[in-house]
C-alpha cells in the first residue's frame, strides 16, 4: 500500500510539473497578447487608489476614470516624445561614444602601466566591450517602446479594469466560495499587492526625479532619459540601480571626465541608499523583501518569458507570487525561501487568524 501511495505522489508531482510547463509554453507563445495585458493590470493597480480617493470626494467614478486616463495619456505622449527623441539622438551618437570610451580605456591602461601593472588594451576589449553597456539600456527601452505601440489597447483595458475594480474583492470571495467574506487571506493579498505597487511606484518616481535633476546639474547629456531609466529600473532592487547607473556613469566619463563620473556614481549610490534603505522600508514595512538570488533569477526568468517588459516587471511579478504564497497555509514555506531574511514574527498572521477564529 505504501508503494502505491508513493507512486501516486510521484505521479501527482509529475502531473503538476507538466501542467506548469504547458502553461509557461502557452504564455511564451501568446506573449504579444499577454504582455500588454500584464502591463494594463499593473497600471490599473497603481491608478486604483487615485480613483478611490476621487470617488470618496464625491466625484463620479466614470468621470474620475476618464480624467485620470486623459492625464496619463497626455503625460505619457509628452514624455514618450522627449524620451524617444533622446533615444534616437543617443543611438546616432553611440558609435562616437564607443570610440571615445575605448580611447579613455587606453588612457587607463597607460596609467596602470606606470605602476607596473601590464594590461593589454586588445585583451580587455576581447573580453569586455564598453560600447555594449551603452547600447544595452537603449535596446531595452526600444523593446518597451514597441509594446507601448499598443497604447490604445492598453488604455482601453485599464479603463475597463478601473470600472470593474470596485467589486473585484467581492468577486474574488464569491469565486473562492466565500460569500460571507470571512477569508481574510483574500483581502490581505489584494491589499498587500496594491500597497506594494503604489509605494514602489512612488519611490521609483522619486528616484527618477532626483537622478534626472542631479544629472542635469552635473551637466550630463540626456539627463531626462537617464531619469526615466532610473525610474523604470528601480522596480528591480539591488541589480536595477547598477544597470541604470552604468550608461550614465560611462557617458559622464566620456563627456566631462573622471571627476564627473565619480560624482554621478555617488549620486546613484546616495539616491538608491536613501530611497531603498530608508524611505521605502519606512512605508513598505517588513516582510516584503526578496533575496538577491531570487531577484537575479526572476530577472532572467521573466525576461525570457515576457521580454523587456518582463525584465522591468520581474520583481513586482515575483512579489505578487510571494504575497500569494504568504496568504496561504500550504505555500508559506516557499514564501520564506523567496524572502531575504527570516524574522521571528513570520507567524504573526497565523496568530491573528487564530484570534479572529476564536472570536467567532
Amino acid at each position: 500500500m505504501g508503494r502505491f501511495e508513493s507512486q501516486g505522489v510521484a505521479f501527482k508531482g509529475f502531473a503538476i510539473s507538466a501542467f506548469i510547463v504547458v502553461i509557461l509554453a502557452g504564455i511564451k507563445t501568446a506573449s504579444p497578447i499577454v504582455v500588454p495585458f500584464v502591463l494594463s493590470v499593473f497600471i490599473a493597480v497603481i491608478c486604483n487608489p487615485v480613483i478611490s480617493w476621487l470617488t470618496r470626494h464625491k466625484a463620479p467614478r466614470g468621470l474620475a476614470v476618464l480624467m485620470l486616463m486623459a492625464f496619463i495619456v497626455l503625460m505619457g505622449l509628452w514624455l514618450a516624445s522627449i524620451v524617444g527623441t533622446s533615444i534616437n539622438e543617443f543611438s546616432k551618437q553611440l558609435p562616437f561614444y564607443r570610440d571615445q570610451l575605448i580611447e579613455q580605456f587606453s588612457w587607463i591602461v597607460e596609467k596602470l602601466a606606470a605602476f607596473n601593472i601590464q594590461i593589454s588594451k586588445d585583451q580587455i576589449l576581447a573580453y569586455f566591450d564598453p560600447g555594449v553597456a551603452l547600447s544595452m539600456t537603449t535596446n531595452m527601452l526600444t523593446g518597451v517602446g514597441s509594446v507601448m505601440a499598443n497604447l490604445f489597447l492598453i488604455i482601453l483595458t485599464v479603463v475597463f479594469m478601473l470600472f470593474e475594480s470596485n467589486g473585484f474583492s467581492r468577486k474574488m470571495h464569491l469565486a473562492l466560495d466565500d460569500p460571507d467574506m470571512r477569508l481574510q487571506q483574500i483581502d490581505r493579498f489584494l491589499n498587500s499587492v496594491n500597497q506594494y505597487m503604489v509605494i514602489k511606484t512612488l519611490v521609483s518616481l522619486g528616484t527618477g526625479l532626483i537622478v534626472g535633476v542631479g544629472l542635469y546639474i552635473i551637466g550630463v547629456d540626456y539627463a531626462l532619459l537617464w531619469g526615466v531609466i532610473a525610474f523604470l529600473f528601480n522596480y528591480i532592487p539591488n541589480i536595477g540601480s547598477i544597470i541604470a547607473a552604468i550608461p550614465s556613469v560611462l557617458l559622464a566619463f566620456i563627456q566631462i571626465g573622471p571627476g564627473a563620473a565619480g560624482a554621478v556614481a555617488l549620486l546613484y549610490l546616495g539616491t538608491n541608499t536613501i530611497m531603498g534603505n530608508v524611505v521605502e522600508p519606512r512605508y513598505m514595512g517588513r516582510g516584503l523583501g526578496l533575496s538577491t538570488l531570487v531577484v537575479f533569477l526572476s530577472l532572467i526568468f521573466w525576461g525570457w518569458l515576457l521580454g523587456s517588459v518582463g525584465m522591468l516587471l520581474s520583481v513586482p511579478l515575483t512579489m505578487i507570487v510571494k504575497i500569494a504564497l504568504e496568504s496561504s497555509q500550504g505555500g508559506r514555506w516557499l514564501a520564506v525561501l523567496l524572502g531575504d531574511d527570516v524574522t521571528e514574527d513570520k507567524d504573526e498572521p497565523d496568530d491573528s487568524l487564530k484570534i479572529e477564529e476564536s472570536k467567532k
